[in-house]
């Protein structure tokens, strides 16, 4: 376990991403997946209140009510780390005070729990103050209903600024951000990165395996069928095929799946606490659960 800075969380070096629960993953295989993933181990989950909007016939909130009557079944909530978002959902749009509160209520029902351990700001919201923002959100751990904060999808200068507003005005601070980043996404490396190390915030990266791609399933003229397949197109070049054949080399070294090998090199950099990868079932959740250490010497093949 880990404890993530500034908080008392003791989390799993892998956090589980559920924004598959109830999209690619129905109920019976998400609950295997969750099963196995806290039997082995882990604890740290991830979901969203918009989770899986986008499906047809969904409205969202899919994913967190999987989650929550899986943990009321199991009866393990205080065993569990469960973070959620607010500001993304169609319904529940945004970063005002009105609709914090009100999403937050909507995502304790449906985890059937009365906390959340880290609550996001899903995306920034240049309509609404920050302060009223964090105001909200200072109310929401006040009550007990929220443990901690953090951000996701935010700029630099924005995050600064929000950590400034809370300094200032005596609120609660973000611990921790939640950035597209990999190792064929590098742009968290010079935007963000500076901004975390000056305030002392960790990293927690979603598409860790870039949407499946450093899973090594795409290759060269083969034709893959998954939901998720059109996300992969833009890493189907020379550098993705190159830094497979890298990924191929190491796992073979380690005895070990192309998954873990990417997650453990995310884990090195600095900044990084747990990488978020998810699973639709029990044969890709075994691919990402294995703990890799790689020595600087490997680490810089992959970087």
């Amino acid at each position: 376990m880990i404890t993530l800075p500034n908080s008392e969380l003791h989390v799993s070096p892998l956090c589980l991403g559920g924004n598959v629960f109830g999209w690619s993953a129905d109920v019976n295989n998400s609950e295997q997946v969750l099963d196995h993933f806290v039997g082995n181990g882990g604890n740290f989950i991830d979901t969203a209140d918009m989770y899986s909007q986008w499906v047809e016939g969904h409205s969202g909130g899919e994913s967190e009510s999987i989650i929550g009557n899986w943990q009321k079944k199991r009866g393990n909530r205080n065993s569990v780390v469960i973070a959620t978002k607010v500001a993304k959902l169609n319904s529940r749009p945004g970063l005002s005070p009105e609709n914090i509160i009100a999403a937050c209520d909507d995502s304790l029902n449906r985890l059937q729990t009365d906390y959340i351990d880290l609550y996001y700001a899903h995306e920034d919201d240049p309509d609404t103050p920050i302060e009223a923002t964090l105001e909200a959100f200072n109310s929401l751990i006040q009550s007990g209903k929220v443990r901690y904060i953090a951000a996701s999808n935010f700029s630099a200068p924005r995050l600064q600024q929000s950590l400034e507003i809370s300094e200032r005005l005596g609120y609660v601070r973000y611990i921790a951000c939640q950035d597209h980043y990999n190792l064929l996404e590098r742009d968290f490396e010079d935007s963000l990165k500076p901004a975390l190390e000056q305030n002392g915030l960790c990293e927690l990266p979603y598409f860790g395996l870039a949407k499946g791609f450093l899973t090594g399933k795409y290759r060269p003229g083969t034709s893959i069928e998954s939901v998720r397949a059109s996300g992969v197109t833009a890493y189907q070049n020379e550098r993705g095929w190159a830094l497979l054949g890298k990924l191929d080399e190491l796992a073979q070294e380690h005895q070990t799946s192309l998954s873990a090998i990417s997650l453990a090199w995310l884990r090195a950099q600095p900044t990084v606490a747990a990488p978020i990868a998810s699973a639709r079932n029990l044969d890709q959740l075994k691919e990402i659960m294995p703990l890799i250490t790689l020595t600087e010497e490997e680490l810089g093949r992959l970087t």
